[in-house]
């Protein structure tokens, strides 16, 4: 039973038996798991929560490591080479946070912008997760930096900046132009300057491809665009303007920012190639692209809701469902968690047919991405906000070695 419930994640639209399923398994499992083994309950307690295919690749086998150990016939040797890979590849993770942490402390957006949030051990989570593997060591610590960046252009748009100053700052960065924001406070500065250096570290670290002029074109709009949404957003708190549920999500997917990191993925993992690029980049966002950045945005605004509701911001999905439907608050979030569903289904349809023509580890980076926010937003919790929520889990990935 707890296999099917765990295959049925991996079901697409119009598999109506395998929907049934996976209601049927949820419900039978959470009803006879505390009649089991301490062990097994515990896995499929886990499982309930996130099943396998949603599950962060590396975190799920640090746990499992642990519930194999528990069983008498275990292969000891096997258990024993597992553990020695994984504090190997641990001592590497470790060393690319504190040269993250080294760059932000001597970053300016540590130093000259008041606002800012220092996430550098959070955040790297999201490279870890799109890939943790050794070769892709560049990729992490370059990541590591631009998720810090963009996190600073949230706060800014989010809650800093006014009207007439975002959409000056927009102009510079569509423009790649610091003329526009010589007026603005230093730290619009600061952060234009880093952008620009972060995407020409990127284009140099790209410069072995035959395609890094059009690694540039694409960075460069990717980042355009997820500017432009968030001054939209920023209009929309401004003017009180309530969109509806589906306008929402269309600039609500370009504030992700999940396309810009993937792309940087396709940049520095060594799969900039003309087809791929032109694939993630074409004027319509891919629909597997698109459903991740939906995932994260949607789970998101499920875990945000009430807190923001405290202050004045830009309307969230569960705010567009209230207006346009006339659900209740309880009604909306079971309207969008079943909108998130359909969004896992389009991921693992797109997954099957571009399998094909997208190199495996560009399609693995993307559902991974969708895998982070799964276990960001558990529960309805935010684990950027509130950092001791993350803090176990730092712990046992990035800081404490497997006993062997």
């Amino acid at each position: 039973m707890w296999n099917l419930y765990e295959a049925a994640q991996l079901r697409v639209h119009g598999e109506d038996i395998l929907d049934e399923a996976h209601k049927f398994t949820y419900n039978k499992l959470k009803l006879i798991v505390n009649q089991l083994s301490p062990s097994l309950a515990d896995q499929i307690n886990q499982s309930l929560v996130i099943p396998l295919h949603k599950a962060i690749p590396r975190m799920r086998a640090r746990s499992y490591m642990s519930f194999y150990e528990e069983d008498p016939s275990h292969d000891k040797v096997l258990l024993d080479f597992a553990k020695l890979d994984f504090n190997m590849l641990q001592e590497r993770h470790k060393k690319e946070v504190g040269s993250a942490t080294q760059w932000w402390r001597k970053s300016e957006l540590a130093t000259k912008v008041p606002y800012v949030r220092d996430r550098i051990a959070e955040l790297y989570f999201c490279p870890y997760t799109m890939n943790s593997e050794p070769k892709y060591s560049t990729f992490r610590g370059v990541l590591s930096k631009v998720s810090q960046c963009l996190t600073v252009v949230d706060d800014t748009y989010d809650v800093y900046g006014t009207i007439e100053e975002l959409e000056l700052f927009t102009q510079a960065i569509q423009s790649w132009d610091i003329s526009y924001i010589t007026t603005l406070p230093e730290c619009y500065k600061v952060l234009f300057n880093t952008i620009v250096e972060l995407c020409d570290e990127i284009i140099e670290l790209s410069a072995g491809s035959e395609e890094s002029n059009l690694v540039s074109q694409c960075l460069k709009q990717a980042l355009s665009d997820y500017i432009q949404a968030y001054l939209v957003e920023a209009k929309w708190c401004h003017e009180n303007y309530i969109p509806t549920y589906d306008e929402y999500k269309v600039v609500g997917a370009g504030t992700s920012g999940f396309l810009t990191l993937i792309l940087i993925f396709i940049a520095l993992g060594g799969f900039a190639t003309k087809d791929t690029l032109h694939w993630i980049s074409n004027n319509n966002v891919p629909v597997m692209v698109n459903a991740v950045s939906l995932v994260g945005r949607l789970k998101n605004d499920l875990s945000t809701h009430k807190f923001e509701q405290k202050r004045k911001h830009a309307v969230s999905t569960v705010g567009c469902c209230i207006n346009q439907y006339g659900f209740s608050q309880e009604e909306a979030y079971e309207f969008i968690e079943k909108d998130i569903d359909n969004y896992w289904k389009d991921m693992n349809e797109e997954y099957l047919k571009l399998i094909k023509y997208i190199p495996r580890p560009v399609l693995e980076c993307i559902l991974n991405v969708a895998r982070f926010c799964e276990f960001l937003y558990t529960n309805f919790e935010d684990k950027l906000t509130n950092c001791a929520l993350f803090e176990e889990q730092i712990a046992a990935l990035l800081l404490d070695p497997v006993v062997i």
